[in-house]
């Protein structure tokens, strides 16, 4: 980050000639339109790939609910989002998670926040490497591992969850201890405020880490039946506690305006992912009306996947016009 960050004076934005508007904190022009006004500023590289990065995000789940509708043409609405898996929508639904968690990771952010949506990212790809559970009159070719109420994994994912798993847990060490290089780059250039907000996220991704590598070497029957819905509510619950922390987010700059109704946007995006969770937990811990089409946990499932969209909307529309998105 730049040593003059929080100084007055603000460079050309894009090698506009001295003397030029700027733009000033907030996304406002140089004459302090509400945006959009003659004398504005054109949008930065960095504020451009922050926006596609956003924007990207949401995208992936719209690719998700795209593969989902494809695939119900030629097996019809299946028990759940997840169990889409085990048809031709499946890779599909894992680059689409993958790419979702990599976007988060480069967005960072700050405070709280970032180490919120940095702890999402790493359970995102795990609900997408290891699968759901199928009831046992739905496995093919021999069910290598089976949880409660006779639901298994068959026997011919295993090969890929092995490898999906090994691959998450060898790429994320080593951008862990990438990352952690880079930091100390930056400590040697900037002091050790940068630790601050680095610091809580290093230490989350080494226990995610450390636990998966942990339960798939020592538990792995475990860590297979349980892994996907886990990963699920602690992602979706991530996000919940996102959201309350956006709704209590000051603003940056007294210039910038953050509406009672984005407030309060906030909050019911938390609270009903919340209670979305909690039926959710309950449908799969009770198996309540599985054989009805769509299923309560096919339901669940898509308003966790469009509150989230919802949520990501919300924060997109909010931070759109920040000139730096920094890390602190």
């Amino acid at each position: 980050m730049p040593a003059t960050h929080h100084s007055s004076a603000r460079p050309p934005v894009d090698g506009a000639a001295p003397g030029t508007a700027t733009r000033a904190p907030g996304g406002r022009g140089a004459t302090g339109g509400a945006g959009g006004t003659a004398g504005a500023a054109p949008s930065t590289t960095l504020q451009l790939t922050y926006r596609n990065l956003r924007l990207g995000i949401a995208g992936a789940v719209v690719i998700i609910g795209v593969a989902v509708a494809i695939a119900s043409l030629k097996v019809g609405i299946l028990v759940s989002v997840s169990a889409y898996y085990y048809t031709s929508a499946r890779n599909v639904l894992v680059g689409a998670l993958i790419a979702a968690a990599l976007a988060m990771l480069a967005l960072s952010g700050r405070g709280i926040q970032r180490g919120l949506l940095d702890a999402a990212a790493l359970f995102a790809p795990l609900i997408a490497l290891v699968p759901t559970l199928l009831t046992s009159d739905r496995v093919s070719g021999g069910a290598a591992v089976c949880g409660p109420a006779k639901s298994c994994i068959p026997d011919s994912a295993l090969p890929d969850i092995e490898t999906g798993v090994w691959t998450y847990l060898v790429v994320g060490f080593t951008v862990l201890v990438v990352s952690i290089v880079v930091a100390a780059v930056r400590v040697v250039r900037e002091g050790r405020a940068v630790l601050r907000s680095l610091v809580p996220s290093f230490l989350v991704a080494l226990v995610v880490l450390v636990g998966v590598l942990v339960a798939w070497l020592a538990a792995r029957e475990t860590f297979l039946v349980s892994t996907h819905l886990a990963a699920s509510v602690i992602f979706f619950g991530l996000i919940a506690a996102v959201a309350v922390a956006n709704a209590f987010e000051p603003a940056d700059h007294p210039t910038r305006r953050f509406p009672r109704a984005l407030r309060v946007a906030y909050w019911v995006v938390a609270i009903a992912l919340v209670v979305d969770l909690l039926a959710l937990i309950v449908v799969v811990g009770s198996g309540l009306a599985l054989e009805v089409t769509p299923s309560p946990l096919f339901l669940g499932e898509a308003v966790a996947l469009t509150l989230f969209v919802v949520f990501w909307v919300l924060q997109s529309v909010q931070k759109w016009n920040e000139d730096d998105p920094r890390v602190r």
